[in-house]
Order: C-alpha cells, then structure tokens, then sequence
C-alpha cells in the first residue's frame, strides 16, 4: 500500500441492540470501484433476551454482500426466500428494479445467549443493470476458494482475482479478498488487482513504510497495481475494489441508482408499500427523512 491516498477511521452507528461501525460512504469517498457501503456488525455480545430484528425494508440498484465471523441471521426476502446465512458462507441478494428482505435471529436462537459480527456491504449495478429483475444467491463456505500461500491464507469471496472466479454471481469487474497470517509476512498482490482498492483491518495491524495501521481502519489506495503492505502475525484483512462506474450513484436510504428518479419512484413506492411484500412478515421498516447524498 505504498500508495495510500486516504485513511478511513470506523464510525459508529446504533441499529437497535448492537453497534455497526460505518465504513462507506465517507464525505472524502463515496465509493471504491463498485462497492458504496461497507458496516462492520459487532463483534455484539446479545444475551437471551436481545435478538436481531430488522424488519422489512426494500432495495434498488445494487448487491448486498452479508458475510459472518460469528453469529447467525435469518434472510426472508419478497422472492420468497428463507436461508439461515452462518459464518464463512455468502449471501448476495441482487436488488436491481426493487427487493423487500428482513433479518433477524433464527428462532431456535431468539432465547440463549449469542453473538453477531459481520460485514454488510452493497455493491452498486452498473447503469444497463440497475432495473434488472431481482435475484437471490447463497454460497455456502466450502464452495468459496481458499488457498495457502507463503504461509499466508487466502480466500476470494467474491468476484476474481489470483486467476480464480468466485462463484459469487457479480455484475461489474471486482474483488473482495480475505487475508489472514499467523506470522509477520511481507504481501504484494497488486499485478493481480485492477480498478481502485481499498484494505479493511479487522484484527492485527499492517506496516506501509514506517507507518503502522490498526483495526477498524480502511485504506484506500491511489492505485491498485501498486497494492504492497507487511502484515502484522495474527492479522486479518480485506481487500476489496474494482472498474469504478463512468457515472456517479447516488444514495438515499436504501435505495443505490445513478438516476435520481428512480430513486424518486422507490421512495413513493415504499411509502404507499407497493414493493413486493416478504411472505409471513407484517412490519416493515419507514422511509426516513429525504436526504440524497
């Protein structure tokens, strides 16, 4: 990462009985290739009384990415879809001309002690796509390529890199790559990177020059050739990134497009509940105060 053009501290946000810590979008960068909105859940410690409930609420114009640590979460989506999503499995839920999804605690969960921690992360469609019809995809694990390397650990969670393909159904040129080393170790992977890219510390630390960077931090590069960094022993980091879009998206909510009509059109959609509806649910979420950013 000799390259490093902007450092991202987490920023904490409440979502009920559990702390996210918000990575994207930052007021200096709105996006890094395709992906515009990154929130570390947890690590949340939630007792026999505390569940994750987030009730119906609606997307257009992207992918959202839910990868677990630790934890459990139950998706039911308005396709129909009821999928327990576990740690190291990949869930990407496709939101294109509009999707409604809820989440929350499996049932047999809802009264023992628990913990959550994850990554949530909407990758936004490229123009063409942004009216697709929705789809849903679960990976689970195992079906996740992972390879060892000098000592080093590596999985493609999603799109490709290293010559690998994840089986991720991706729409626009991307990565989203774990590292984990036990030992201190030197990485230069920028030939196998393209587009602009960015680092997530999770756990340890990583070296650039005589600058060391800590958990809960994102470094965005200039240039992803140039992706070159020490990792610290007992470090875990993600590298994410890709083509950036020639046009700008913009957000409101929940709601990812490069036409602010449309997000026009979903606002007035959802406020008179003309999404399609998630079978068996019967709350859902408002739509807050306009703000497109």
């Amino acid at each position: 990462m000799s390259n490093i053009s902007l450092i991202i501290e987490e920023r904490a946000a409440n979502i009920g009985n559990f702390m996210v810590g918000r990575l994207l979008p930052f007021r200096e960068k709105r996006a890094v290739g395709p992906f515009v909105f990154i929130d570390h859940m947890g690590p949340a410690h939630l007792s026999d009384h505390e569940n994750m409930d987030v009730p119906p609420h609606p997307h257009i114009g992207l992918s959202t990415l839910t990868f677990l640590f630790e934890g459990s979460i139950m998706h039911r989506d308005s396709l129909g879809t009821e999928l327990e999503i576990k740690p190291g499995a990949v869930n990407w839920m496709t939101a294109g001309k509009g999707i409604v999804h809820s989440e929350r605690t499996p049932e047999y969960l809802r009264h023992s002690d628990k913990m959550l921690h994850g990554l949530q992360i909407w990758v936004a469609l490229p123009k063409e796509l942004e009216q697709m019809d929705p789809n849903f995809t679960h990976v689970e694990a195992d079906d996740i390529p992972a390879w060892e390397e000098d000592g080093v650990s590596y999985k493609l969670i999603a799109g490709e890199a290293f010559g690998k393909k994840s089986p991720v159904p991706v729409y626009s040129p991307l990565y989203f790559i774990e590292i984990k080393s036990k030992e201190a170790k030197k990485i230069n992977i920028g030939q196998h990177l393209l587009g602009e890219s960015g680092l997530y510390i999770l756990d340890g630390s990583i070296k650039n020059g005589e600058h060391t960077y800590d958990p809960r931090q994102i470094l965005i590069t200039t240039e992803s050739s140039l992706c070159e960094f020490e990792i610290a022993a007992n470090s875990t980091v993600y590298i994410f990134g890709g083509q950036p879009f020639p046009e700008e998206h913009f957000i409101f909510w929940n709601f990812v497009s490069s036409d602010k009509n449309l997000i026009e059109k979903a606002k007035t959609d959802w406020t008179n509940q003309t999404f399609p509806k998630v079978p068996g649910e019967t709350e859902f979420v408002p739509l807050p105060e306009p703000r497109i950013k």
